[in-house]
């Protein structure tokens, strides 16, 4: 027998241009009712353009008729704003008290790992004037989208992406803005960005703890920080700031990520710490957090960023760090 769930699980796998994941997934699919031989199909046309909005009017058009062609089907396209649609589940952010210490690696990274354990992910960019997430991802692609919405690019393992710099002519000009600027452009990725249902959001913040972190951490609704530094002396009092920061505005350390911690030397088989002695567990045990992950200097890691492929990168660095941060959301993703 013929019922709404039957069509509302074969229209769910019709897919959303640009984004290559499904309606049901993104969240458009609004209703679906069958009363005698008449159907009505109700879709969000959020961030849909108008070929977008023919091509899914087509394919369920399409699925339908294959299903029963005697069937008089309407399908209605309702107008919604993403902040409507979307359910992200998690929300991690990736702090740093200082600038230069790979804190886009490690969300990148983080990003990586959720996506290998099945998890569907997305990254915001929310360092502005100093993005890098679409380098290491390899994206060029502008988003696409309409005027009630924007679709954030997906990497090649399916990991949506935002950021700054998909929407510059060049991805070498500067974005040079004061803050408030700033702080309305993170509002905006996460308000007017069609995301859909996302396990896990990972958001690279800006460094320090100023207007745009701050920002940040206000709008979004952040459920665990990861917190980046390196070897070097001043990281006892600068990660100190960052956790502090953390603590006021009442978020979650999930525990914190040692950047640059030592180069692994093949031919003598041993690594060597070249910006001095390790803090990783002198500082978890210092801010009561766990130490999610020692990565070292890696020129392969190093290339694969350069060269866009960041997603290729395999370690037990990975591992590590998935280890500690999927303890921290049992049953939540």
């Amino acid at each position: 027998m013929l019922t709404e769930k039957t069509i509302t699980d074969l229209l769910a796998d019709v897919l959303v241009p640009g984004i290559q994941r499904n309606l049901a997934d993104m969240n458009l699919l609004q209703g679906v009712e069958l009363a005698g031989n008449n159907l009505k199909i109700t879709v969000a046309s959020t961030a849909l353009d108008e070929n977008a909005q023919n091509w899914i009017l087509e394919k369920c058009t399409g699925v339908v008729k294959d299903l029963d062609g005697s069937l008089q089907t309407e399908i209605a396209f309702i107008e919604k704003r993403p902040a409507e649609i979307n359910h992200v589940g998690n929300v991690i952010a990736v702090m740093s008290g200082k600038g230069g210490v790979g804190k886009s690696l490690v969300a990148a990274l983080t990003a990586i790992l959720l996506r290998s354990h099945g998890f569907n992910v997305g990254i915001l960019d929310a360092d502005i004037t100093g993005p890098s997430i679409p380098r290491m991802f390899g994206l060029t692609a502008r988003p696409r989208g309409s005027e009630s919405g924007i679709l954030p690019v997906p990497s090649a393992r399916g990991i949506e992406i935002i950021s700054i710099n998909l929407f510059l002519p060049d991805e070498e000009d500067a974005v040079i803005w004061r803050g408030p600027l700033i702080g309305r452009a993170i509002t905006q990725f996460w308000e007017d960005v069609l995301w859909g249902k996302l396990d896990f959001m990972v958001v690279d913040l800006p460094p320090g703890t100023a207007d745009a972190p701050l920002t940040a951490l206000q709008v979004l609704p952040v459920n665990g920080i990861i917190i980046v530094f390196t070897p070097q002396d001043l990281t006892t009092m600068i990660v100190k700031k960052a956790v502090k920061m953390a603590n006021q505005m009442d978020k979650k350390v999930l525990g914190v990520v040692e950047n640059m911690s030592y180069l692994y030397v093949p031919e003598l088989k041993k690594n060597v710490e070249i910006f001095g002695k390790s803090r990783g567990e002198e500082m978890a045990k210092a801010i009561g957090a766990p130490l999610l992950a020692r990565i070292p200097l890696d020129p392969g890691l190093a290339a694969l960023c350069d060269e866009g492929h960041i997603e290729r990168y395999s370690s037990d660095v990975l591992k590590s760090l998935g280890d500690g941060l999927l303890k921290n959301f049992p049953g939540n993703a």
